[in-house]
């Protein structure tokens, strides 16, 4: 692949390094060169030629995170939600100014976000161990925080169900060290939960992975799609994207590999309105970097090369056709020739 260096938006810079002194190591003050088409989004397939705008390229939006995660769309407000995990802070990009902003510290070492039919947000805590709910009048609400009367692991990643259930994995990382979190024993297993939309009662949908992580449903619902990123730690250990059935909204059944990822990890994942998985990817190398889509039969079909480890995806813009890449340090965008599944 072509080197290239990333374009930022200028408007961004001064904002971005008045609200995080981390980012004032690297002066992003000035419009980066590029080119058209962007080199760094890769056809491995014919079927992804569509996707990829020839005269679009990935912007830099932000840099001077720690960990960045969780990206959360905001259409009615235009600005996407993010987490920096071991700085403990969710972070708020505004789309109008591109001026980026600290929405809340502490987060309680905010992971994975979303939002309901509701619009409010929804939160994954590794510190707190718990799964909360913003209100629409800044409240918060703790969803769950125990399973038969054990506390939960440290809630990584969730998403929500056009019921209005909330679904959500628990596969324990914020209690691994202090980095991102606190250091505390598992005593649950790693589970997959899901929460009643009407009564918020848990029921366990996944027990059988090793470390379960972003999670999507197809544009239908019939299906789920589900990480495995045990890999990390496991390196003999198949880290696949698994896929399951949804029955009835309420459970899943048949699970299955949908996708290998071979010697990297996928971690968030969001599914477009053609049942594509985009899949925000690292942990083996350069070349493996950022985002890998595959295609409804489970063929990769493209890529989109990232200077950094992409921990996770989503789609946002005006029309949902822009992607926003959370990825180690930085925040990045691409417009894309889809849209994302319209999240509630």
């Amino acid at each position: 692949m072509e080197r290239r260096t990333f374009m930022t938006m200028a408007a961004a810079t001064g904002a971005s390094l008045a609200a995080n002194p981390l980012g004032a190591a690297k002066d992003w003050s000035l419009p980066q060169l590029t080119k058209y088409p962007d080199p760094a989004v890769e056809v491995l397939h014919p079927s992804f030629a569509k996707y990829k705008q020839g005269n679009a390229a990935i912007e830099r939006l932000w840099t001077g995170a720690r960990w960045a995660e969780g990206p959360a769309w905001f259409g009615d407000g235009r600005y996407l939600l993010f987490s920096d995990i071991p700085n403990n802070r969710m972070m708020r990009w505004t789309e109008e100014t591109g001026e980026v902003s600290v929405f809340r510290t502490p987060s309680n070492y905010s992971n994975g976000n979303t939002r309901d039919k509701q619009g409010r947000l929804i939160t994954c805590e590794h510190n707190s161990r718990r799964v909360t709910r913003t209100e629409l009048d800044g409240a918060i609400t703790v969803l769950l925080d125990q399973f038969q009367g054990k506390p939960l692991n440290a809630p990584n990643d969730v998403v929500v169900h056009s019921n209005g259930s909330i679904w959500f994995s628990d596969p324990g990382y914020g209690i691994l060290s202090n980095y991102e979190g606190h250091k505390a024993a598992l005593e649950l297993p790693c589970n997959v939960y899901r929460l009643d939309g009407r009564t918020l009662s848990p029921t366990v949908v996944e027990s059988n992975l090793r470390r379960p992580n972003g999670l999507c449903f197809s544009p239908d619902e019939k299906l789920l799609y589900l990480c495995d990123t045990s890999g990390t730690e496991n390196p003999g250990y198949s880290h696949d994207i698994r896929v399951y059935d949804v029955v009835d909204g309420e459970r899943l059944a048949n699970g299955r590999t949908f996708y290998n990822m071979g010697a990297g990890v996928a971690d968030g994942i969001r599914c477009d309105v053609d049942g594509n998985i985009w899949a925000g990817a690292g942990w083996a190398g350069e070349d493996y970097n950022g985002v890998h889509i595959i295609n409804p039969a489970g063929g990769l079909i493209g890529k989109i090369h990232l200077p950094e480890i992409c921990a996770n995806i989503c789609f946002g813009g005006a029309k949902r056709d822009r992607l926003f890449m959370a990825a180690s340090t930085s925040l990045y965008s691409l417009y894309v020739g889809t849209t994302g599944v319209q999240t509630p």
